[in-house]
């Protein structure tokens, strides 16, 4: 037993902040992050929740097939920024609002990989035989962490929310390769310090610094390009397939330099990536699903289409993912 993906759904909040915007607050400029980064704008939260724009893409996904809330088996949330540290889980707030009365529910933490992470989940469940239909969902507020003082960094995000609904299938569509790693000794190269256990901020003196995103950016840089260039190589030769077979590349969408490198070193033309960086900039565990969500709605996949996915962020986490539509 394999599993396709059967829709898509996403979710951006209505506040759009351009470059131009952000000039107006920090010492930065349109030319110096598109020329760094590849973005132009972002989309901020104002009142949403990580669970409400959740389940709006959760809504959508499920609007775009013949699968019913009713119907999940399990529900899957992605993310860094849950409505709340420890519990409850943010899907099972999405369970609730979108009424899936019969699914089981978790969350999953690998940052930006999170959402190739809890893809493999779903596989699993479904190809086990314990789910036929699973929901995952990568959703973030990454706002909320961002340190608007800091030009290195509060460039580089935005929020939004992406779903997939994944069912079972008997026939050649579904999942070709797979891979899932870390490399924990890069643990604090990207990192939020403070609110866990082992630095709570309640009855402590916190450095203000410390409830933000920090990042070693040349760190992770080289970790982003050696693993996308790894993936590149690894998923095709485990699948038996070719590069030119690929309708598209879906890389998490953290910079436009990372992506440009890894191509190169790896010998792929860059009109095999599907990017959206340059609207959304960096969502975390919604960049993946977000992205296949405006391929999916803009017509251009198809049934029969291949496509590789490629997560790599915080922990430092990585993976990929072949698909048969």
């Amino acid at each position: 037993m394999n599993a396709t993906i059967r829709s898509t759904g996403a979710y951006l909040p209505p506040k759009r902040v351009s470059n131009q915007d952000l000039a107006q607050i920090i010492d930065t400029s349109d030319e110096w992050i598109r020329s760094h980064t590849g973005i132009g704008s972002r989309h901020l939260a104002e009142n949403e929740t990580t669970s409400e724009m959740a389940t709006e893409a959760a809504r959508e996904a499920l609007s775009r097939c013949d699968i019913s809330a009713e119907e999940l088996d399990m529900i899957l949330v992605a993310t860094s920024t849950p409505d709340y540290i420890g519990f409850p889980a943010t899907a099972s707030i999405v369970q609730n609002n979108i009424g899936a009365l019969r699914s089981g529910a978790f969350d999953l933490a690998a940052a930006c990989t999170g959402f190739v992470y809890a893809m493999e989940c779903g596989r699993g469940l479904i190809s086990s035989g314990v789910a036929r239909n699973v929901l995952v969902i990568g959703a973030e507020k990454l706002s909320s962490l961002v340190n608007w003082k800091d030009r290195s960094t509060c460039v580089l995000f935005g929020d939004g929310a992406g779903a997939v609904v994944l069912s079972a299938c008997n026939d050649d569509r579904g999942f070709l390769a797979s891979r899932m790693r870390s490399d924990g000794s890069g643990a604090d190269a990207l990192i939020v310090r403070a609110g866990g256990i082992r630095n709570p901020i309640r009855g402590q003196n916190i450095p203000e610094e410390d409830l933000y995103i920090a990042m070693d950016g040349r760190r992770v840089y080289n970790f982003a390009v050696q693993v996308n260039t790894e993936l590149f190589e690894v998923l095709p030769a485990e699948a038996g397939i070719s590069i030119d077979e690929i309708k598209y590349i879906v890389p998490h969408q953290a910079n436009v330099r990372i992506i440009k490198a890894a191509a190169k070193r790896a010998g792929i033309p860059m009109e095999k990536f599907y990017l959206n960086i340059e609207e959304y900039a960096n969502t975390s565990a919604a960049s993946i699903p977000i992205a296949l969500n405006d391929l999916w709605k803009d017509g251009r996949l198809n049934p029969g289409d291949v496509i590789m996915t490629l997560g790599f962020g915080s922990g430092l986490t990585y993976g990929g993912q072949l698909i048969r539509l």
